[in-house]
């Protein structure tokens, strides 16, 4: 299967404009595209909503996708060098990133680039942690200075993902089904350490009002 994956995060982008880019490519490469996935959303949705989970869970090693460049991936560094271990390391597939004129393929034994170009990847993320971590810093030392109490006000629940299925999750809780089953037959997502902190600290917080 060869998928042509389009993602758009801002109107000045169009699907078409990536999917002209994908078919230009496969004509001159002589590759036929058996499904498009596109996709108009923020990259500041998750992985699943972005449909790269789906894809990433149905690839097999004869699949192909075909991006129009790296940063349709993903949204930061770290996440794009995830998902392309996930598509060439894991599931074996190969990955076309277009405008970097860059092929990733695992059954090619004989190139190095993989390894090198995932090891250029994966320093960058690290790079692009420190750097992260290093203006968080600054920053509450900056507000630390000027007198502003750090952290969240006592008793603030941060938002999670579980959120939005936190009425199936409680229900079936109560009703005693097993958390791995709540994950893989309910939801489709999640952990099982996250998803038992969540229940807690939302039955701390009932509890409590």
């Amino acid at each position: 299967m060869h998928y042509g994956y389009i993602r758009v995060s801002t109107s000045e982008q169009t699907v078409e404009s990536q999917k002209n880019l994908i078919s230009r490519y496969c004509v001159d490469h002589k590759i036929g595209i058996d499904e498009w996935i596109a996709l108009e959303m923020s990259s500041r949705k998750d992985l699943r909503q972005r449909k790269i989970q789906p894809l990433l869970d149905r690839l097999t090693p004869d699949d192909t996708v075909i991006v129009s460049e790296l940063s349709r991936l993903g949204r930061s560094i770290k996440e794009v060098l995830f998902i392309i271990e996930q598509m060439v390391e894991q599931k074996r597939a190969r990955l076309i990133l277009i405008k970097q004129n860059i092929v990733l393929d695992p059954h090619n034994r004989k190139d190095v680039t993989n390894k090198v170009l995932i090891t250029i990847f994966s320093m960058m993320a690290e790079l692009e942690r420190d750097f992260i971590s290093e203006r968080t810093k600054e920053g509450l030392k900056a507000r630390k200075a000027k007198g502003i109490t750090l952290g969240k006000p006592k008793g603030t629940i941060q938002a999670s993902m579980y959120d939005q299925d936190r009425d199936k999750i409680m229900h079936l809780h109560q009703m005693g089904v097993p958390l791995q089953t709540i994950i893989k037959t309910h939801l489709g997502y999640g952990k099982y350490l996250s998803l038992k902190n969540y229940i807690e600290k939302r039955k701390t917080t009932v509890a409590l009002s």
